[in-house]
């Protein structure tokens, strides 16, 4: 339950989101949003467990600048987007600056972190849908082999890449789903099916992640 608390505050990480209310003062959108992604930071420094302070402040630093950047980014360019959704080359060109704040973003991070703690903030910032996700995979396709199972995992690893930039948790989950379409369309290619006795496990792993 704590963990679908949890996914339920991140779709309210945007000052849109806020401003929604209309019974709350522009100073008040602020404030709230302040207070979404001060406890989200903290839950992932909790997870980092920096003893170094200077270190933790240059991190929390980093990683609130960040959903600035990324709140401001979505607001300025999502209707964009919308609209030129028939024009793949306009779309891709407005996403080109969202590939530029994810790539500093990264680097800001590497200042102050190992390549696996980065992957503790990137694990964070997508609800760990890497983990649980894989886990249900293995659930479902329990004779996958190691060539399998990296080809899998690697695709996660790209849609969680992705997935942190996303604007909200639907489309953070949606960019997951894309890419679970993708996984499920490797699988088949490589003639593997899933035992159907097995499909009731992998939600049943599911479930379980987002219950922690």
């Amino acid at each position: 339950m704590k963990q679908l608390i949890s996914i339920a505050a991140m779709a309210l990480l945007s000052t849109a989101a806020f401003a929604a209310d209309t019974n709350l003062t522009p100073a008040r959108v602020e404030a709230k949003y302040t207070a979404a992604i001060e406890g989200r930071t903290a839950e992932i420094l909790k997870a980092l467990s920096l003893s170094d302070t200077n270190q933790a402040a240059r991190v929390h630093d980093t990683i609130i600048a960040q959903y600035r950047a990324l709140n401001a980014w979505h607001d300025a360019n999502d209707a964009k987007i919308k609209a030129a959704k028939a024009d793949t080359n306009a779309a891709a060109q407005i996403r080109a600056s969202l590939k530029t704040l994810h790539d500093e973003f990264l680097s800001g991070l590497a200042e102050n972190l190992t390549p696996e703690q980065i992957d503790q903030v990137k694990d964070k910032m997508t609800y760990g849908k890497v983990q649980f996700t894989f886990a249900g995979y293995l659930a479902q396709y329990p004779n996958l082999s190691e060539a399998n199972r990296e080809a899998i995992l690697k695709l996660l690893k790209q849609a969680r890449e992705e997935a942190m930039d996303g604007g909200s948790a639907g489309e953070k989950t949606a960019i997951f789903q894309r890419y679970k379409g993708k996984i499920n369309n490797y699988l088949s290619k490589q003639g593997i099916r899933p035992e159907k006795h097995k499909t009731a496990a992998m939600t049943a792993v599911t479930n379980s992640a987002l219950q922690k």
